[in-house]
């Protein structure tokens, strides 16, 4: 047997030195990226909280979503705007980072609140994309129209986009600062305020301490309004008027962290190296 024959063998073997080796550079990958260490427990973690809270609700409170039918349904699409609103601002910032194209833009004359305003413009087609289908289906599966809802459902719609642009400027600003190890917070930033936005349960379900850090959402007075406005058959301008000023609030912090990431991402060169 050759020399060469012998390392070709040797080569075939299974070697638990190899699997080792990659192992240890996954464990590598995973330890620089703090993001993806969150990632790991956010899942289950959020999951556990959100049914944990609605099983508290509905084992007292079963008759609540039988007086109020489609109130989940209305619930979901709803939700469905703030989560695709943020998911469609991020989403578009990615994929010019995917492609490598930052530098590009912004060798151009394009500014950076221009293209913020194209983000947000993107957002809103995709979400609008997103969630028509589901309100059809909606009607044709349970009967049930979020059209229902009236004048109120506008507001509703623009309150949660709002929030969801405020969120999407925080997380590209991350981005742009610390790179893609830190894109799955696209994906699972808005799930982080879901138990505390009331979507299926009102905020009173919360506890106490918990229920301040909700009052402090925007989303948490767009749903209890959508809840008021199906119960009770009122609007809540009040929520509406609160829901709005935090909004402008957020959108104005987040402007300013993604306008300060941007200009630190560009004197150290991050724009260029950035990409797959």
């Amino acid at each position: 047997m050759t020399s060469r024959d012998s390392a070709a063998r040797s080569a075939a073997a299974f070697a638990p030195r190899r699997i080792g080796a990659m192992v240890l550079r996954y464990v590598y990958v995973l330890r620089g990226s703090w993001p993806r260490i969150v990632e790991l427990a956010y899942w289950p973690l959020m999951q556990m909280v959100m049914w944990g809270f609605i099983s508290k609700f509905l084992a007292t409170h079963s008759s609540w979503v039988a007086q109020g039918a489609g109130v989940l349904i209305g619930a979901v699409l709803l939700w469905d705007v703030l989560f695709r609103g943020q998911l469609g601002f991020s989403v578009s910032f990615l994929e010019e980072m995917w492609s490598r194209n930052l530098a590009n833009l912004f060798v151009s004359p394009l500014r950076p609140y221009e293209f913020v305003a194209a983000l947000i413009t993107m957002s809103l087609i995709r979400t609008l994309i997103g969630v028509l289908p589901a309100v059809l289906l909606a009607i044709l599966f349970y009967q049930y129209s979020v059209f229902d809802l009236g004048l109120p459902l506008v507001a509703f719609f623009f309150l949660l986009l709002m929030l969801g642009w405020a969120v999407g400027l925080v997380i590209t600003a991350i981005i742009m600062r610390f790179g893609l190890g830190a894109e799955s917070l696209a994906w699972i930033a808005m799930f982080a305020i879901a138990p505390l936005s009331g979507v299926f349960y009102p905020v009173s379900v919360l506890p106490e301490w918990l229920q301040l850090v909700s009052w402090a959402l925007p989303s948490a007075y767009v749903f209890e309004g959508m809840r008021a406005v199906i119960f009770e058959g009122t609007v809540r301008l009040d929520h509406l008027a609160t829901a709005l000023a935090l909004n402008f609030v957020y959108i104005a912090v987040a402007a300013a962290i993604f306008f300060y990431a941007f200009q630190v991402s560009r004197r150290q060169g991050l724009l260029v190296t950035m990409g797959e």
